[in-house]
């Protein structure tokens, strides 16, 4: 069986870290690539049956779950201090608190759909022309909840200090801490309610068909529910940290078997790029949706896909 090169895995590692977190479908891409290449590229990424690609793309994904770890590193702090603290006084008085339980119960749904239907999925499906088809479906809905289908909500205005309170009886007074954008961010999602959460958390399941985006289809799930852009893609990748990083680890074993030793190397140096890709990708899509859109996004899956299916299908 011939193992991923050097060269494939780090043009496939910096893929990977970008299209995992842009709403273009990180599936998706991993199955064009080499059936664009062609060749030994397409010898050596085949996503069948114990394929060494797949141990590959597994390393990279954990890689990525643990880019956005590090970049959201504060905020999960928070989150699982709330945790631990609602389940040690058993109760949910706070934004904190009520996020990690959404986060939670936003995750099951996917989970378990993973669990049963993602190989299944993958190997109907995982073959370029059906790939183009979801991907072009995935740019045009995409297209469709930026033109059509948007819930258009004011975003609450959330104090500098607030949920603060100063005890005017006392004869010294701290000053109020500020709240950090996040933090605002944060308390916001803390209002989904539990449905809307499950809701935006099962759009994921989608992701399972190559070609539709994780981020994407989560995004449009949070924009119908009247999240704006920024905080959509917050919880989206929010949402996808604890998914990726579980089913990564799930699948690292098959990495080191002994069918798949000649590609370990290949897989660790592809696995820091795509690490150092999702970084950079999570820092400029974090800034990037505080004022703009998915349409752009749209309109390269759509030619992307429709592209890809003219050349694969004709």
């Amino acid at each position: 069986m011939s193992a991923v090169t050097y060269f494939e895995a780090i043009v496939v590692g910096a893929l990977q870290g970008v299209s995992e977190l842009f709403p273009v479908s990180s599936l998706g891409h991993s199955i064009l690539l080499p059936a664009w290449f062609g060749g030994s590229w397409a010898n050596d990424l085949s996503m069948g049956k114990d394929s060494p690609y797949l141990a590959v793309l597994v390393a990279m994904h954990v890689a990525t779950a643990i880019a956005l770890v590090v970049f959201f590193w504060q905020d999960w702090v928070r989150i699982l201090r709330g945790l631990w603290t609602s389940i040690r006084d058993r109760e949910v008085a706070d934004s904190d608190q009520r996020l990690a339980w959404l986060l939670i119960l936003a995750t099951i749904p996917v989970g378990v759909a993973g669990l049963l239907l993602e190989k299944a999925l993958r190997d109907f499906l995982g073959k370029p022309v059906p790939t183009a088809i979801f991907l072009t479906l995935n740019g045009a809905v995409l297209y469709a909840v930026e033109r059509f289908g948007r819930t258009r909500a004011a975003k609450p205005a959330v104090p500098a200090a607030a949920e603060q309170t100063i005890d005017f009886s006392a004869e010294v007074t701290m000053p109020m801490r500020a709240i950090s954008v996040e933090e605002m961010s944060d308390q916001r999602l803390a209002k989904l309610g539990i449905g809307e959460a499950m809701l935006i958390g099962a759009a994921q399941i989608l992701a399972l068909f190559p070609g539709i985006s994780r981020s994407g289809i989560t995004m449009v799930a949070g924009l119908r529910r009247g999240l704006d852009h920024e905080d959509s893609a917050r919880f989206a990748f929010l949402l996808a940290t604890p998914v990726i990083l579980a089913a990564g680890v799930l699948k690292m074993p098959s990495l080191f078997s002994a069918d798949n030793r000649a590609s370990l190397g290949p897989a660790v140096v592809g696995s820091l790029v795509a690490g150092v890709a999702a970084y950079i990708a999570v820092r400029f899509l974090t800034s990037y949706f505080e004022s703009r859109t998915l349409t752009p996004f749209a309109i390269y899956c759509v030619l992307a896909g429709a592209g890809s299916l003219i050349y694969f299908a004709v």
